[in-house]
Formats: C-alpha cells, sequence, structure tokens
C-alpha cells in the first residue's frame, strides 16, 4: 500500500476513493489500525487534505478525515470490498447509511464467479484456529466458540 499509494503513476484525483482491501480480523489478520489511509503525496501537493477512504480495516479514534471502516463481511473472506476494480464508481451517502459499488449486476456475478479465495495464511496452530473461529468486524472480531450458548434474548445483560 504504502509503495502505491505514493507512485508518481498511480491514477488518481481529489475525486476518487481509495479502497483498501484484505485488512479485516482474517486478511490482515487480526484487524489492524490500517484504516487511516494516507493521502497520496501527489494530492497532498495540489493541496487535497481529506477524500473519502474505505476498508474493512479499522483505525484509531484520534486519527482524522473521511473513513468508512469495518466493512463486513470484510474483502478476505469475499465480502462487497472483494470485487472493488480500480474506476469503479462508489456511492457514499452517510445520511441513508449506504455505501454501493455502482456496476451492473451482470458485471457483479462475473466479479463474483471469477473471485478465488485467498490461500490462508496459516495452516496449523493458532493462526488456524483462529482464521477458522474469528467473527467479523460487525460482530465484535470475537471467537465463535466464546458465544454464549443461552444468552439472553433482550441483549447483553446490564453492566453495574
Amino acid at each position: 500500500m504504502a509503495a502505491r499509494i505514493d507512485d508518481p503513476g498511480l491514477d488518481i484525483d481529489a475525486s476518487c476513493v481509495i479502497v483498501l482491501q484484505n485488512a479485516g480480523p482474517q486478511g490482515a489478520p487480526g484487524m489492524p489500525e490500517w484504516g487511516q489511509l494516507p493521502i497520496p503525496q501527489k494530492l497532498l501537493k495540489q493541496g487535497v487534505r481529506d477524500m473519502v477512504r474505505i476498508s474493512d480495516a479499522r483505525m484509531s479514534g484520534t486519527s482524522y478525515g473521511a473513513c468508512v471502516l469495518h466493512v463486513a463481511p470484510e474483502s478476505y473472506v469475499g465480502g462487497p470490498l472483494a470485487f472493488v476494480r480500480d474506476g469503479d464508481l462508489i456511492e457514499l451517502d452517510v445520511p441513508a447509511r449506504k455505501l454501493n459499488l455502482l456496476i451492473g449486476a451482470e458485471e457483479m456475478a462475473r466479479r463474483r464467479a471469477a473471485w478465488v479465495a485467498p490461500v490462508p495464511k496459516f495452516e496449523r496452530g493458532y493462526g488456524k484456529l483462529y482464521l477458522r473461529h474469528v467473527s467479523q468486524a460487525d460482530k465484535g472480531c470475537d471467537f465463535d466458540f466464546l458465544e454464549p450458548v443461552d444468552a439472553p434474548e433482550d441483549g447483553e445483560p446490564e453492566i453495574h
């Protein structure tokens, strides 16, 4: 990412959306704080100080800018960001809570059919256990075997 973002040949301008894929709970793995995607140097030199950035990663609350993070399911497991390609249009409507990849249904079907799951990063040990059992960001990145079997129907118990 660091090498590509500052490549002078990168076809990007202030109207673009930067998308970082494979940075979620399984893809990184561990969902590191990679969501603070930098503005390309060539745009900084033009005075651009913010642009929309989207990822399945996370970032610190002390970071800045127009970022959509924790996209789930993550691209590594075939979530929606897995199908974004350079040049695609993306609709972000914050009040309506909508994030849409603006490609036709046929093109999306082609991309889904062509998608190949990445080779697992671990074949044994804790890494394999983690990849097999960690939940997605919207579920808290917790292990499925730690979820309560008889959770109360009204959610989490009150904490005093």
